[in-house]
Parts: C-alpha cells; structure tokens; sequence
C-alpha cells in the first residue's frame, strides 16, 4: 500500500521479487551476442554465537523425564534429599554432555 499525505491512500500493491538489475547496453563495437552475463550469485551464510551454539546442543539432549522430577522434588520437600552430593554429580554429567 502507498500512502501520499491524507488524502491520497492507493490500493495494495501487489508482492513480486526483487529484479535483477537491468542489463548495460552492449557498445556499438560489441555485438547484441556479447552482452555482459548477470552478476553471480553468492550463498547465503549462517553463523551461530556460542550462545546460539549452545541452545542448539540443549535442544538435542534427551527429554526430561517427568517421573524422576516428581520423585526428586517429593524428596526435597520431605527432606531427605541429599542436594550437595548429587549436585555436583549432575553438574558434572551436563558439563561432560556439552563437550
């Protein structure tokens, strides 16, 4: 849509791709044949920050397991969790994931 001050709105336009730029005219000393060829193209390139790096490694660990969760998390609201020890081991065992 075009917008031109308050008065002049003008219907959607339609959605095409971008154009190419228009070819050079060919010199007279070159014939039509000989006319210079389109730019080419470069591929498109993706970079992932190491945060990026990161969450695409977390999204391929395996799920959560909801059963251990509820068990762990009855444990610790009765007490009898032991928290430092298997921290430590959890911990370990993400970071030996990661690498």
């Amino acid at each position: 849509m075009q917008v031109r001050g308050p008065l002049h709105v003008h219907a959607p336009q339609p959605l095409t791709p971008p154009h190419a730029p228009a070819p050079a005219l060919a010199p007279a000393a070159q014939p039509a044949a000989q006319a210079p060829s389109a730019p080419a193209r470069q591929p498109d390139e993706l970079a992932l920050s190491d945060v990026g790096q990161l969450v695409a490694r977390v999204q391929e660990m395996p799920e959560i397991r909801a059963e251990k969760v509820a068990e762990i998390r009855a444990q610790l609201a009765a007490g009898a969790y032991d928290v430092d020890g298997k921290l430590e081991t959890a911990l370990n065992r993400l970071l030996d994931e990661l690498e």
